[in-house]
C-alpha cells in the first residue's frame, strides 16, 4: 500500500534495500563532509530528509550521550522504521514525521544540520534553506550534498535503449516543479539565508560490474523506469529492452556507468 505522500521512488521494502545500498555507496563522503562541518559529540545535529534513517544512526553514534540527532522526514513508514533503530540501539534520537513546510525549528538551537538527496524535490528550496539557518546557532554548520548536473549521467559502451531511459528519468525531473540539478544554485541559496560558503566539494562515482557501488545506478534503475513508463515517458518494452542491455554491461568488465555529478556545499551561520 503506498503512502499519501509517497516518494517518487515509493517506501515499499524495495526502495527501503535500495536506500541501504545507495548509503553504503556514500558513507564516506557523508562522514567526511561531517568532519568538514564540525560536527562532534555533544551537539544537536538536524537530519533533513533522513528517511529511513541511515546517516541519522551514524550522526547519533557522534553526537553521543549527551547530544541529539533531530531525524524529519514526510514519510511515515520511515520514521516508524527510524523509531525502531533508535530504540534498538538506544540512540539519543528525535524522529518527526512532517514535511518541510510544517517543520518548525527553534532559533539558534542546532549545532548543525546535514541534507542528502531531499532539496532536489521540494519547490521552495530558499525557504526552507532560510528555516535552517535560522535554527543554526552562530558558527553552526549546514552540510548539504546534491545533484549537481543529472544529464552527466552516461553508460559505455553505449546502450541504446539504456540511455533511452535514463534520459527518460532525467525529463521525468525536469517536468516536476522541482530542480534536480538544486546544487549548483546552494553557494546564492546560503549566502542570500546569511550562511557563509565555507566548502564546495565535487562529489562524483565512476562504478564498474566489479564494484559494489555499481548496485546503486543499476537498483535505480529497475525500480525507477518502471515508474517512468507509467508516466507514458517509456513504453513497457523499452524498460524490458533496457534491462536486456543491462544484463549484457554487467557481463562486461570494461562496462562503465557514470552517475551524476554531485557537490556539497557547506555553509556557517555568522
Amino acid at each position: 500500500m503506498k503512502e499519501n505522500n509517497e516518494y517518487i521512488l515509493g517506501t515499499n521494502n524495495a526502495e527501503l534495500h535500495r536506500l541501504g545500498i545507495q548509503h553504503q555507496v556514500w558513507a564516506s563522503e557523508a562522514q567526511k563532509g561531517w568532519k568538514l562541518g564540525g560536527f562532534s559529540a555533544g551537539q544537536t545535529i538536524l537530519d533533513l530528509g533522513c528517511g529511513p534513517g541511515f546517516c541519522t544512526k551514524e550522526l547519533a553514534f557522534i553526537t553521543g550521550e549527551y547530544g541529539a540527532v533531530i531525524g524529519v522526514d514526510k514519510s511515515a513508514r520511515y520514521i516508524d522504521f527510524l523509531t525502531k533503530v533508535k530504540n534498538m540501539y538506544n540512540l539519543n534520537i528525535n524522529p518527526i514525521q512532517t514535511d518541510f513546510d510544517n517543520l518548525v525549528i527553534e532559533e539558534n538551537s542546532l549545532d548543525g544540520a546535514f541534507c542528502r538527496w531531499a532539496l532536489a524535490w521540494i519547490n521552495n528550496v530558499p525557504e526552507i534553506v532560510q528555516k535552517v539557518a535560522d535554527g543554526l546557532k552562530p558558527g553552526g554548520s549546514f552540510v548539504v550534498q546534491e545533484y549537481f548536473n543529472w544529464s552527466t549521467h552516461l553508460v559505455e559502451p553505449h546502450s541504446p535503449m539504456l540511455n533511452k531511459c535514463i534520459a527518460a528519468a532525467l525529463k521525468s525531473f525536469k517536468d516536476s516543479d522541482s530542480e534536480i540539478d538544486i546544487g549548483r544554485f546552494l553557494p546564492e541559496i546560503f549566502e542570500s539565508a546569511g550562511l557563509e560558503v565555507i566548502g564546495i566539494r565535487p562529489l562524483t562515482k565512476l562504478v564498474s560490474p566489479e564494484d559494489a557501488a555499481w548496485n546503486w545506478p543499476t537498483s535505480f534503475y529497475r525500480i525507477y523506469f518502471h515508474e517512468v513508463a507509467k508516466m507514458g515517458l517509456l513504453e513497457d518494452s523499452d524498460v524490458k529492452t533496457a534491462m536486456e542491455e543491462l544484463e549484457e554491461l554487467e557481463e562486461n568488465p570494461n562496462a562503465m556507468i557514470f552517475c551524476p555529478a554531485m557537490v556539497e556545499v557547506i555553509g556557517v551561520k555568522l
